[in-house]
């Protein structure tokens, strides 16, 4: 097992690991149970500049001169550094975070998962060649932007570090990182790490602080030539607007009110699992989270009935218990879900089923029981708008063409999920459903690091994870030679 040592009031600038510029700091809160356990540097626009900077000067030095496939070794050297370190790693997320061990050991995998396809893909992003006239020999070459922006939620830091930041690095980008002021701390131990495997000084930089402070410069910076954000709609759109003011292209992932679809065909045994599972994990704080299930009529009362007895046995508690669900990020968090539902229930939907929360759940803790909701409207706030929580809805359908209405009624369009038998449903649904994603007789598919990701509409734009990622990371240069 390795050690990360590392003050967590600091932040990484050039190789230097050093206080705010201002010297403020933030506390950092275990949502367990509420309390206060360290503190996390306040970065400030002057941080942030100069994290810029010195991003510039490793694209001009050191950083930029490796080659593509020494690139990729070093990659490869921190995923095995990330693998070494799992037990810590895992240990953070549970305390920043409030995650269930499982899944932060889940999230640590998956870190360096990511680590290790991008470290073997940074040597094949290709260029082509392309006929032309006669005495002419065209090509392309794919080339970093140079410096990067990630601002990076605090519902998965380690996963989206991994499938943002990995991806940039193998392209060539030099990176600066605003982690969430809610979730820094594996952040900074995966900047310790790579400092450790040899990546050189200022290719990896990080700034905690607040959104409205360090986030907001970094977007806004003229020396970031791209930047990765993912979150909310409202933050999202202020990124875009931000980064537009010097033309810096912007990849969103905004979130979802993703559905799985649920037809009188489908193999229950092996979905009802998995229906509670997508909408659950990581106590529903997932942009992917399926909080919206659509059961044709004929199996809706069967499925209610079964989702129903699955949710009363569902525990939430804190993250070291590793039960079902741990807490939600914060107060602030809870009480957003909190008056959603209420509103919910005042207006008439249905509660169908409750989960629970252990009773020896410290009263600090940010605690929320699982709820299954439904029927309802398909225009209530509940099945519109993104709970971010362990509430999932049904809703009952009676065809085909009803269920892709309902599944493509919102303003969201992330990932679908579709259970069915019939294989020329599974293509034509496929086909017919607005999302970045449709799995078919399944949903997530474990992640799926090689899978494209991204939504269309209110789930923003550009891809993440695979090839498609490290595209977007790239400019394409013409290059045409006359040579008569």
């Amino acid at each position: 097992m390795t050690t990360i040592s590392f003050r967590t009031e600091e932040l990484l600038v050039g190789g230097e690991w050093r206080t705010a510029a201002g010297g403020a700091m933030l506390p950092v809160e275990d949502p367990s149970t509420g309390e206060t356990f360290a503190a996390i540097a306040r970065g400030s626009a002057a941080d942030v500049d100069a994290a810029v900077g010195a991003a510039h000067a490793a694209r001009e030095g050191d950083w930029g001169r490796l080659a593509a496939f020494e690139r990729g070794r070093l990659l490869a050297a921190l995923g095995r550094a990330v693998l070494a370190a799992a037990e810590e790693l895992a240990a953070l997320e549970v305390r920043d975070v409030g995650k269930p061990l499982t899944q932060a050991r889940a999230d640590v995998t998956a870190l360096a998962r990511y680590l290790e396809f991008y470290a073997g893909a940074a040597d094949k992003l290709h260029g082509e060649t392309i006929p032309f006239l006669a005495g002419y020999t065209v090509y392309t070459l794919r080339e970093p932007h140079g410096v990067t922006g990630h601002i990076i939620p605090w519902n998965y830091p380690m996963q989206i570090v991994g499938r943002s930041v990995g991806a940039a690095l193998a392209a060539g980008n030099a990176v600066v990182i605003k982690p969430a002021e809610e979730a820094s701390l594996t952040t900074l131990a995966f900047a310790r790490l790579a400092a450790a495997a040899g990546f050189p000084a200022g290719a990896i930089n990080v700034v905690p602080g607040l959104g409205e402070e360090a986030g907001a410069a970094l977007a806004a910076h003229p020396g970031v030539q791209h930047v990765s954000f993912t979150g909310s709609v409202e933050v999202g759109v202020a990124v875009q607007a931000a980064a537009a003011r010097h033309v810096a292209p912007v990849t969103l992932e905004l979130g979802g009110k993703s559905p799985q679809l649920v037809f009188d065909d489908a193999d229950l045994e092996t979905a009802l699992p998995v229906l509670v599972r997508a909408g659950l994990q990581n106590a529903g704080q997932t942009c992917s989270a399926s909080s919206r299930l659509l059961v044709q009529r004929g199996a809706y009362a069967r499925v209610v009935e079964a989702l129903a007895a699955r949710y009363r046995a569902l525990r939430a508690g804190p993250a070291q218990l590793d039960l079902d669900l741990g807490p939600v990020i914060s107060a602030t968090q809870r009480q957003r879900i909190v008056a959603l539902t209420e509103a919910g229930l005042r207006d008439g939907v249905p509660v169908i089923a409750r989960g629970q929360v252990v009773a020896d759940a410290p009263v600090g803790g940010h605690y929320v029981a699982p709820l299954l909701l439904g029927p309802l409207d398909p225009g209530h706030a509940l099945a519109q708008q993104e709970v971010f929580g362990p509430v999932q809805v049904v809703l009952p359908f009676d065809d085909e063409d009803q269920a892709v209405a309902l599944a493509n009624g919102t303003r969201f369009g992330l990932v679908a999920g579709v259970w069915t038998r019939d294989a020329g449903r599974q293509q034509r649904l496929a086909q017919r459903l607005r999302a970045g994603q449709v799995f078919l007789n399944d949903y997530g598919a474990a992640g799926g690091v090689e899978l494209p990701f991204g939504g269309v509409g209110w789930s923003g734009h550009g891809r993440e994870k695979g090839m498609e990622a490290l595209y977007g990371f790239t400019t394409v240069k013409t290059v045409a030679a006359r040579h008569r």
